[in-house]
């Protein structure tokens, strides 16, 4: 068998408060997403209600159709870069984003982003619920005349709850069900509009209102800001994706995960900006929900508001549900569980009341979206530029390690993360773009002048050997309690290997 990877402390067991299953490096053997698989996730993820309200007040801001899903397009093609370049986090070390960040924030410092991407899929989470639980609270309505979305909102958050903890493979299985009635959803939606436009005598390809409140510049922006969070937090998701062991190359080890968030996630981004905005255009209303109840009775209604059920509900189990969960995890191990960081996820979600959020839906994207591009530049410039893709992931659950910096907290990180995010609320429409590269650009410089000849990292020091490496070299990150430490087992082993992960 291997011998353990080089670390500051060979031999020691990683401290407890580092330590939960849920959070433990995956196997290249426990990834059971596949490349359809993944596919069906991110057509679940992208029907986001909210997404028809973006391709909306494009066309009430003063855009046209066709540049409403350029932009869009456009927009989340551009995100989806920093989307692929995060995801190699989850296919090379079967990391989730808050062990991950550990290295450039430290053992503790990590709590800081990682929490707060945390409540942020929290409120998502409630708001997908709230939306769901208008849908069906109209389908009962409709079929019994009672109305009572709170009780519908309690119902639909413990059916998901449940859902999630079962385990990702539980939820893979909803994307494929949910993906195709989504499609339907979307394909109804616009026959039914493109005949009421017929009907009209609306031209919607050339229709422009009289508005000119939205910019091109600040349109796309706070489309790029829609999958900010996920950006980041991909690797808790593509950790348990299929991956092809010793693939030194990045475009061939990452292929699954660029056919879905290159092609898949920017198409259904476009089209479902497409059908808000045509909704808006025709009926004055953004809300598929308020489109469905008032174009459609009886079983079509019916149907049609379920699938809207199903929409909000694969897309909150795996943009929202599992990071918060992660990373509440992350920051109280081994006090809180997994199962139990889910429930806590849905107390938050509720606690903000999602319904008031969602009435300030723009303004709520401006101000988080600095904070969130600030932690896209430092992972980027940490795990790219410093590291080149190698990390010590036994330090990553050792208190005492090299990511310890100082008191757990390394000042380059937490300096530059507050830096880059004050700044872009001088200007939080264009918050994303000023965040990013302040934050790539004053991390290094940090990192480089002060922080690296002081708290050396070995993967760096030593000249980024493949030592640190894992799923290229055809190796997994294993941790064996009764041996105290970390191993990197080759992928064929795995299945012979002795070794337990209980803690």
């Amino acid at each position: 068998m291997n011998a353990p990877v080089p670390s500051s402390r060979t031999g020691d067991t990683p401290a407890d408060n580092l330590l939960e299953e849920s959070i433990l490096p995956t196997w290249i053997t426990q990834r059971p997403i596949s490349l359809w698989g993944f596919v069906w996730i991110w057509i679940g993820l992208a029907v986001v209600i909210a997404t028809f309200q973006y391709g909306a007040n494009g066309i009430t801001g003063g855009l046209s159709l066709p540049m409403v899903m350029l932009v869009v397009f456009a927009a989340t093609l551009t995100l989806s870069v920093i989307m692929t370049l995060t995801a190699d986090i989850g296919t090379e070390h079967g990391l989730s984003f808050s062990v991950y960040l550990r290295a450039p924030f430290g053992t503790l410092g990590t709590h800081l982003p990682s929490v707060s991407r945390g409540l942020v899929a929290a409120c998502w989470f409630g708001i997908q619920t709230y939306l769901g639980a208008l849908a069906i609270n109209g389908l009962v309505e409709y079929w019994t005349g009672f109305s009572s979305w709170p009780l519908w909102y309690a119902l639909f958050l413990a059916v998901q709850i449940v859902n999630v903890a079962l385990g990702i493979k539980a939820i893979e299985r909803l994307a494929s069900i949910a993906a195709p009635c989504i499609l339907a959803i979307s394909l109804w939606m616009y026959y039914t509009l493109d005949g009421i436009a017929d009907l009209e005598g609306t031209n919607i390809w050339t229709f422009a209102s009289q508005s000119d409140d939205m910019t091109l510049v600040a349109f796309f922006i706070i489309n790029m800001v829609v999958w900010a969070p996920l950006a980041v937090d991909i690797p808790s998701i593509t950790r348990f994706v299929a991956v092809e062991p010793k693939e030194r190359r990045f475009l061939r080890r990452n292929r699954s995960i660029l056919l879905a968030q290159f092609i898949v996630l920017p198409v259904m981004q476009a089209w479902i900006s497409f059908i808000g905005a045509v909704s808006v255009i025709t009926t004055g209303l953004w809300n598929p929900i308020e489109v469905i109840q008032g174009q459609s009775t009886g079983f079509v209604l019916g149907l049609l508001l379920l699938m809207v059920v199903l929409a909000q509900w694969s897309t909150n189990t795996a943009a929202n549900v599992i990071p918060a969960a992660l990373n509440f995890v992350n920051a109280a191990a081994p006090y809180l569980s997994y199962r139990m960081a889910v429930v806590l996820a849905g107390v938050v979600g509720t606690a903000v009341m999602p319904w008031l959020l969602l009435d300030n839906l723009f303004s709520f994207l401006s101000y988080y979206g600095g904070f969130i591009a600030a932690i896209a530049g430092i992972m980027i410039a940490d795990y790219y530029v410093l590291r080149r893709r190698r990390l010590n992931v036994p330090d990553l659950f050792d208190s005492h390690g090299q990511y310890r910096y100082t008191r757990g907290f390394n000042p380059a990180a937490v300096i530059a993360w507050f830096l880059a995010s004050g700044i872009s609320l001088l200007q939080p429409d264009y918050a994303y773009v000023i965040a990013f590269p302040i934050a790539f650009v004053a991390y290094l410089v940090l990192m480089r002048t002060w922080i690296l000849p002081r708290f050396p990292q070995a993967e760096i020091t030593e000249g980024h050997p493949d030592t640190y490496l894992a799923t290229s070299v055809g190796k997994s990150w294993v941790h064996d309690a009764g041996r105290g430490g970390f191993r990197r087992v080759d992928t064929e082993d795995l299945a012979r290997d002795d070794t337990r992960t209980d803690l």
